[in-house]
Formats: structure tokens, C-alpha cells, sequence
């Protein structure tokens, strides 16, 4: 049989009814009387890390989550974590630069009703993600509708549905039909080293989604909050007004100030391309860095990780030009 531990943090999955509606409040004994018919085909160690509402869940306890499968991972052939869905994403998504080259599968999971709910997903959720967990494939996944999706490519796209989770601008790294677990070995991310963890964090990170007619003045407060880095939400395939409103000299002012500034795109799909419009070419001439395809979650957390381990932004334009964990296609 596989090793798998499972390690709980709360969410929905571990929800029952509070006086103020859901809270997280199951423990993992509660949570492996839900799924011994799962179980049964593992040898499975259960640990309780968190009891969070994932709205709770921040650079912290990335870094403590980081830190517990970081020491526990050695006996195991592969470890799951059950995580509310709200920022499963970016849980996932730094979780791929932390961990990255990590040997074993590590898959996220969970619910968009409690498991102690009669028509609950998080049975179904769980049984993707311990097959996943022992299928031997390194990296750190999610799963979720019977479909796993690499971490850095896993977007929450519906609120109530239990096809929640989508892998935007990636295929899929498995999928779950009547022949069983089904990996797609083009879309998983090979081990490039060694295992060395990077649990450094810096928290000073925000995005900013533009709107017509943003007033320039809200970086000029960022930078006085004495913000490390700013992801910037742009139109289409890169757009920034400089009409009235010069947004892109704004933008130049930050990188002059030693501000890391990454550029994506709001389209959820595609690729965002610097070099086909005015304002974008103009924005590369003043130091922003190309986000690409990458998504938001993973734009946010790459760029908390790399300035967590350099304030060179040329060290952390060279992070950003490479492809770590799949989270990035770049041009050839």
C-alpha cells in the first residue's frame, strides 16, 4: 500500500453549523470516519495543522504549511491537504515555488459543501486527490471534480458549483474516468534538482485590477505604504491608458523606486503580449516585467517568492523569465 498523510487545515469540507453560519470545526478523526471506504486502499496518517476558514489563510501559514510537509514529506509517498476553496489558489500557487522540485505528489483538496453534508462533494473530492497522491507524479496539484490541475494553473471560477476549480491557459495534469486516474504526462512539470525548500516570503505584494479611468495617484500611496512589489491587472493583451491619466509613467516611477511591478492580463484566457500595442511597448521600455499567461494567483505568490529571496529586481526580473513549476509559458 501507498504512504499518504493527510494534513487538515479547515474550509468548508471541515464546516458544521456555528451560531454565525459555517466554521470550520472537524477535526481529521471525524474526517477519516467520512472516508474509511477511501482510506482502506492506503495507509494513511492523519495530522491536524490549521482550523481555518481559507479567507484566514495568509503568508503565514503558507509558510507554516511550507514548513510542515517541508519536515513530514520523507516518509510518505505522497501527502494531500485538505484547504477551504476561496484561496485554494494561491495556496496552491505558492506552494508550487516553496516546494518546488519537491519529490512527491502534494494535492490540495476539499469541498464545496461539508463533508458531513448528505449530498457533499468532498468524498468524491478526497478520492481524486489520495489517487493522485499516490500516483508517484512530484509537484503540487489540486483536486477537484475528478480533474487534477497543477497548482500554478488552478483558478477558482465558480462559486457554488462543484466544478469549481478550471486550469486556465494549462491542460489539465489528470483526470478521473472508468479506466481510473488518468495522467497526462506532457502537463506535468519534471524535477530539475534536488529538493531545497524556500519558505521566504515577502508579504508586501498587492494586484491592482485597472478600470477606465484609474487615477494614477493610488501608486504614489502604494509607495508610500511601502509596498515590495505591485501586480498590475492590465486590459486585454496589455493595455494602460496614458491618456489624462499617464499610468505608464506612474508605473516607470515605481520601478525607479525600487518597486518590483509585473504586468497580466484581466482576460482570464490567453497570453498578454507586451509588443503588439503602444502603451504596452511603452510599459516595457520602463521596466515592468511581463506576467504572459501566467494567472493572477500565480503573478501574486511567484512574486512574493522571489522577492522573499532577493530585492534585486533584476534577480527578480530573471525569476520571472524562467518557468519553475508550469506556471509560465514563455516565448520562444
Amino acid at each position: 500500500m501507498k504512504k499518504i498523510l493527510l494534513l487538515t487545515t479547515g474550509g468548508t469540507i471541515a464546516s458544521t453549523p456555528g451560531e454565525d453560519g459555517l466554521e470550520p470545526s472537524l477535526q481529521s478523526g471525524g474526517l477519516a470516519h467520512m472516508i474509511e471506504g477511501i482510506t482502506f486502499n492506503y495507509e494513511v496518517d492523519f495530522k491536524d495543522i490549521l482550523n481555518l476558514d481559507s479567507s484566514n489563510i495568509q503568508p503565514e501559514e503558507w509558510q507554516f504549511i511550507a514548513g510542515q510537509i517541508s519536515q513530514l514529506h520523507g516518509g510518505y509517498d505522497g501527502i494531500v491537504v485538505t484547504h477551504g476553496t476561496d484561496t485554494m489558489a494561491y495556496t496552491a500557487s505558492v506552494l508550487s515555488f516553496m516546494l518546488h522540485n519537491i519529490p512527491i505528489p502534494v494535492v490540495l483538496t476539499g469541498s464545496q459543501l461539508p463533508i458531513l453534508h448528505p449530498l457533499t462533494d468532498g468524498v468524491e473530492n478526497l478520492r481524486c486527490a489520495f489517487a493522485m497522491a499516490a500516483s508517484g507524479a512530484p509537484g503540487v496539484f489540486v483536486a477537484f471534480n475528478r480533474k487534477v490541475i497543477l497548482g500554478s494553473r488552478a483558478v477558482k471560477v465558480r462559486t457554488t458549483g462543484f466544478d469549481a476549480f478550471e486550469s486556465v491557459n494549462g491542460p489539465y495534469a489528470a483526470t478521473v474516468d472508468s479506466t481510473g486516474l488518468r495522467l497526462n504526462q506532457a502537463a506535468l512539470p519534471p524535477l530539475t534538482g534536488p529538493f531545497r525548500p524556500e519558505q521566504r516570503l515577502c508579504g508586501d505584494v498587492v494586484l491592482v485590477k485597472l478600470t477606465p479611468g484609474l487615477n494614477p495617484e493610488i501608486f504614489d500611496m502604494l509607495l508610500h505604504m511601502n509596498y515590495k512589489g505591485i501586480v498590475v491587472e492590465a486590459f486585454g493583451a496589455g493595455g494602460l491608458h496614458f491618456i489624462r491619466r499617464d499610468l505608464v509613467s506612474q508605473l516607470q516611477n515605481l520601478v525607479e523606486h525600487g518597486i518590483a511591478v509585473v504586468v497580466c492580463s484581466q482576460c482570464l484566457y490567453e497570453r498578454s503580449d507586451f509588443s503588439i500595442y503602444q502603451t504596452g511597448r511603452l510599459a516595457l521600455e520602463k521596466g515592468v516585467i511581463q506576467g504572459y499567461d501566467m494567472t493572477s494567483e500565480a503573478a501574486v505568490t511567484k512574486l512574493m517568492w522571489a522577492l522573499g529571496r532577493t530585492g534585486d529586481l533584476e534577480e527578480v526580473r530573471a525569476i520571472f523569465a524562467q518557468n519553475l513549476a508550469g506556471e509560465i509559458a514563455l516565448p520562444r
